[in-house]
């Protein structure tokens, strides 16, 4: 067998591991579980990539996010390895034929959401794919959405110990980059790990800057410190009318900049970030839609233009500057209004009992939903049409899905793009005899084959009705047109780009009334969150305090060294040195002024010409309050008594 550092280099081209994955790969190789507690741009990914390459069989990986399940399986692919995605947007038969690739053929990577683990068509499928071919690895990224001590607690994962149950004799790792140390024991805990081997990677980052600033005139700091750090940047705000402001603001004052979120559609979100990514935009004003899966190492700044609702968001999307390990910042720009906003935004997310069930009830209406029945596909969702159909405000609705999602009732998935696909039903002679039959889909067969061949005998191919249609010479809509036709006579499948958010049903639908709200839960949830906030309210006015400092601590790790670069440091040593500058002017004020010279503030700066006059002049006031110095009737500085 090849080395693990062979497989670095053959696939990614990297000569050595960064710190702790090695021995994270050897643990996994080794049959170890394996907890993997690594900061952002910490290179969690390969910590699993590697040793599923290396085992035999599949590795399954279960995350909670759409966007980073198709970008990971989408960097696969640049690297000719086989991985597969299950995901919310996807119909029951591309689930079918996916299942059937990792039944049937050498896929390494099977990517899922913890909601797709408790299917009976999933379970079946395992069933048969351990007999065939084995599974090698189960890895769990984001485990900490396992606990409900977590900022992201997902229901769903609590289901993942299941699996073992099928898989007994497969090993398990978990990988998170943010867990405080209750988190930590409770994904061991429900994960049933076995003597596990757990590494902790520190959270410092000592090449990044923290720094916390209240300013009343905040977008006249934000165009300030842009123009003083020409390099690229992200700056994160909490609404999508405020990417669109801070942007044109930004522009206004010729600094390239663009704005991007989830409701912007799948290609305006692809050619923003790529504008971004290639440096031909400098500053990306976003949402937190914006970074996850992104690893941009050059970004020297990541600006919050408003407060995060806890820590652990704040030390991720901070965490995307400086990951090339050069000096970066991380910005907060904040006034006491925002955190105002703050305790009552944090408010408006926890959302009473009255409140979840009357969303459910609306859910069921608009989608006509019978109690009883359970979609297996998932929903286009359009919170404002949803939001404006029953007269309420969108960020109520949106903050009772979370709450019916927290409670394992639903899954909602906000930013999502799924192209279209085609697959052929016939084989090459059936086909053939339906274009002799119906000469008037001859010309789009052809033309399929003609940009995508034999593939798509096989399994569903990404097509682009665009593409197509210039082809033929068609619009866009005929070509779709004749696509669903084509689907209907059952000579292929296809299946329709969708690029709005996706809403799933994780249980049969209830009567409203009866369904099983957790109390208990709503109240630990809002407990939580209300401390992960003053959690934040605390760091923003520790001033005495290192930064990096309070965020270790936050995260079980203690540190007795300052990290020198924050804020509070640079104040602090700022303090150091105008101190020991005092000393020295002080005795120069003394020995002048016991020579008997009358001399006003003024003429004593004058002679003395001190190199901080700000320093100087602060002394000098000191020095009269404490009655060293005093002014006598002529205006003149005189040395008291009791300094003589």
């Amino acid at each position: 067998m090849n080395s693990p550092q062979e497989f670095l280099k053959s696939y990614w081209g990297f000569d050595q591991f960064r710190p702790l994955q090695e021995e994270i790969i050897q643990s996994v190789l080794d049959g170890h579980d394996t907890l993997a507690l690594m900061p952002t741009g910490g290179g969690k990914s390969i910590c699993f990539q590697v040793p599923g390459l290396m085992l035999d069989g599949l590795t399954i990986v279960i995350s909670p996010l759409i966007a980073l399940m198709k970008d990971q399986v989408s960097q696969l692919h640049s690297k000719e390895i086989a991985a597969e995605a299950l995901h919310a947007g996807m119909s029951k038969r591309e689930i079918d034929i996916t299942l059937d690739n990792c039944v049937n053929s050498e896929v390494k990577f099977l990517y899922l959401s913890p909601e797709r683990l408790k299917t009976e068509l999933f379970i079946e499928r395992i069933k048969i794919i351990k007999e065939r071919r084995g599974v090698g690895l189960i890895a769990v990224d984001e485990a900490h959405c396992i606990s409900q001590w977590g900022y992201d607690f997902r229901p769903a994962y609590l289901e993942i110990a299941a699996i073992r149950e099928l898989l007994p004799e497969t090993p398990m790792i978990a990988l998170t980059a943010t867990a405080t140390p209750q988190v930590k024991v409770d994904i061991q805990e429900k994960l049933s790990f076995s003597e596990p081997n757990v590494f902790v990677k520190s959270f410092s980052r000592a090449n990044l800057s923290y720094s916390v600033r209240f300013e009343e005139h905040k977008d006249r700091k934000l165009v300030e410190v842009m123009q003083k750090v020409n390099a690229s940047a992200v700056v994160y705000v909490n609404t999508r009318r405020r990417t669109k402001e801070l942007a044109a603001l930004l522009l206004r004052h010729q600094i390239s900049a663009d704005f991007y979120h989830a409701g912007l559609s799948f290609e305006e979100r692809s050619q923003k970030q790529e504008n971004w990514i290639h440096n031909r935009t400098r500053v990306i004003v976003s949402t937190n839609a914006f970074g996850m899966g992104i690893d941009k190492p050059d970004v020297r700044l990541v600006v919050h233009m408003d407060i995060p609702a806890n820590l652990e968001s704040y030390y991720q999307e901070a965490g995307r500057a400086g990951r090339d390990e050069r000096k970066a910042f991380a910005l907060l720009i904040c006034n006491q209004k925002d955190i105002e906003d703050l305790r009552l935004r944090t408010e408006q997310s926890l959302p009473e009992e009255p409140l979840l069930r009357e969303v459910y009830q609306m859910l069921g209406n608009h989608f006509q939903l019978a109690t009883g029945s359970y979609p297996q596909e998932s929903f286009n969702f359009d919170f404002q049409e949803f939001s404006k159909h029953f007269d309420r405000r969108p960020i109520e609705i949106f903050n009772g899905l979370k709450a019916l999602e927290s409670q394992g009732f639903i899954s909602l998935s906000e930013a999502f793009y799924q192209p279209s696909k085609v697959l052929f039903k016939l084989d090459h002679k059936a086909l053939y005899e339906f274009q002799i039959a119906h000469s008037n889909y001859d010309p789009i067969l052809k033309g399929l084959l003609r940009l995508h061949g034999g593939e798509l005998y096989n399994y569903p191919i990404q097509i682009k009705e665009a593409s197509l249609s210039a082809l033929l010479g068609i619009t866009g809509a005929d070509c779709q047109s004749l696509l669903k036709q084509l689907d209907e006579r059952e000579v292929l499948e296809y299946f329709q780009q969708k690029d709005k958010p996706q809403l799933s049903f994780i249980v049969p639908r209830m009567d409203a009334t009866e369904m099983p709200i957790d109390n208990a839960r709503l109240k630990a949830k809002r407990k939580l969150t209300l401390e992960k906030m003053e959690a934040v309210i605390s760091y923003l006015h520790n001033e005495d305090r290192c930064r990096t400092q309070q965020l270790l601590e936050y995260f079980g790790e203690v540190s007795y060294d300052d990290c020198g670069i924050c804020d509070n440091c640079v104040e602090k040593k700022k303090r150091s040195v105008d101190d020991e500058l005092k000393v020295h002017y002080k005795k120069q004020i003394e020995a002048l002024l016991k020579q008997e010279v009358e001399l006003d503030l003024q003429q004593l700066t004058e002679i003395l010409d001190p190199e901080k006059k700000t320093a100087f002049s602060d002394l000098v006031a000191e020095m009269l309050d404490h009655g060293i110095l005093y002014y006598n009737d002529f205006g003149k500085l005189k040395p008291s008594k009791k300094s003589k």
